[in-house]
């Protein structure tokens, strides 16, 4: 018996490694994907993080969605609308239109996780919509960031709103987490 062992192992340790040889050769063989356009991989980052806001407020118990961890903090509907709102100093700034009156919308505005969702999912819609009516050839565009009153290229003011929407998106994880639950992105894959 000791003696199938070894050739056995020794087999088997050939074929392990040659086995990533022939997946690399395989890679090198097959042609080099071009980049994606500037206004795509823009796109993609606005979708990303639009999808996994508004799988939150679709997950999120709507008996839950006034929870918030401390008095001084927004409540999780407060934290949707925020982010979702916040997309609009971007959205408008493309568009040419008025600004939001507001940083936060009243939450009586959006009474019902119903409401709530909505509103999540056509913020995020319409920055879709501003990104790809730009294009590639927009991506420089000069607007005013309603902020800090300066000009910014489009593709930077997008950036900056992806990552505030990022930055409540982990607010949120943490309030998912305090009430007992599971966020989304973070249970296992089917």
């Amino acid at each position: 018996m000791r003696k199938m062992f070894l050739p056995t192992a020794a087999l088997l340790a050939v074929a392990i490694l040659t086995f990533p040889a022939n997946a690399q050769d395989a890679k090198k063989e097959a042609p080099i994907k071009p980049a994606d356009s500037p206004s795509k991989v823009l796109l993609d980052s606005w979708n990303d993080i639009g999808r996994k806001l508004i799988a939150m407020a679709e997950d999120f118990p709507e008996d839950k969605y006034d929870f918030k961890p401390t008095p001084a903090q927004r409540t999780f509907a407060g934290q949707l609308l925020h982010a979702a709102n916040a997309n609009y100093f971007f959205t408008n700034s493309v568009l040419d239109k008025e600004m939001p009156t507001e940083e936060d919308p009243k939450r009586d505005q959006y009474k019902t996780k119903a409401d709530v969702v909505a509103f999540v999912k056509k913020a995020f819609a319409d920055g879709a919509a501003a990104i790809k009516a730009k294009g590639d050839k927009g991506m420089s565009d000069l607007l005013v960031d309603p902020f800090a009153h300066q000009q910014v290229r489009l593709y930077d003011a997008a950036y900056g709103f992806i990552e505030h929407s990022g930055e409540h998106y982990g607010q949120l994880v943490v309030y998912y987490r305090l009430s007992g639950l599971v966020p989304p992105e973070s249970r296992p894959k089917k």
